[in-house]
């Protein structure tokens, strides 16, 4: 059974845990995935992240974290969406992507982005968005790094 559920403090770990366990993220980008999930536990970017976790028989097993996008009106980023890598493929992932949409349409919310890069290692993280109906409304050459671009994948409700 799946429960999602607001992100506390006890969770911190596990997430930690379950973010260093995933091997298509970087050094830099787990440092950056585990800061704002240290800020929205400790109240200092309320307003900016939601953090929601997910469990599966009583056990954390993945999370999202979404925010307004800044000077929009009904925009919102979905920062992460990670799931521990046991647990993967399995529908997961979908299951806390309707949460998130279902959370944002719920304040009125009009338009998500989503983030990701070009890289080949990335394939499966297109896939899903586009799966799920999002489009790539963006794309920036050599944004990361040669080589690897940005793309931006949007979701209107």
């Amino acid at each position: 059974m799946n429960i999602i559920r607001n992100c506390t403090t006890s969770d911190r770990n596990r997430l930690v845990e379950i973010i260093n366990g995933i091997r298509l993220f970087t050094q830099e980008e787990k440092k950056v995935a585990i800061e704002i999930i240290d800020e929205s536990i400790h109240n200092k970017y309320q307003e900016d992240y939601s953090i929601y976790v997910i469990e599966h028989n009583s056990f954390v097993v993945g999370y999202y974290c979404y925010g307004p996008r800044a000077l929009t009106n009904g925009v919102y980023d979905l920062y992460w969406i990670a799931i521990d890598e046991e647990f993967q493929n399995k529908g997961i992932g979908k299951i806390l992507l309707t949460h998130c949409e279902g959370q944002i349409a719920s304040v009125n919310g009009r338009l998500i982005l989503v983030e990701t890069s070009s890289l080949d290692e990335y394939i499966g993280t297109r896939s899903f968005y586009e799966n799920n109906s999002y489009s790539i409304v963006s794309k920036i050459k050599d944004f990361y790094n040669y080589g690897n671009d940005l793309i931006i994948y949007a979701k209107y409700l």
